[in-house]
């Protein structure tokens, strides 16, 4: 199976995302927090880095059940574009 190549808005989620699992692990271990979500630690790894900006939503929902983490946080935070405050002046600039 081919894989398309990820649009950069994807490239930045996925980037938001490994910085808030990395957050939110703190002090924890890497190797502790993905044996207890039953992911490997490489793969926790890749996905903090960023590596995997796409990963399963089964993988994300178990490490952020072991951090402690709603779903519908971790998705607040990880779907707010870096220019949001731009865009939503825009967006009030085509209503007006």
């Amino acid at each position: 199976m081919v894989r398309l190549p990820l649009s950069p808005a994807e490239v930045e989620r996925g980037q938001r995302l490994g910085a808030l699992l990395r957050r939110a692990r703190g002090s924890r271990s890497m190797l502790d927090t993905a044996l207890d979500a039953g992911v490997s630690p490489e793969t926790l790894r890749k996905i903090e880095s960023g590596r995997v900006a796409t990963p399963a939503f089964p993988t994300i929902a178990a490490i952020a059940a072991v951090l402690d983490l709603s779903l519908d946080a971790v998705w607040a935070e990880i779907d707010q574009p870096e220019h949001a405050d731009d865009d939503r002046s825009a967006r009030r600039r085509l209503v007006s």
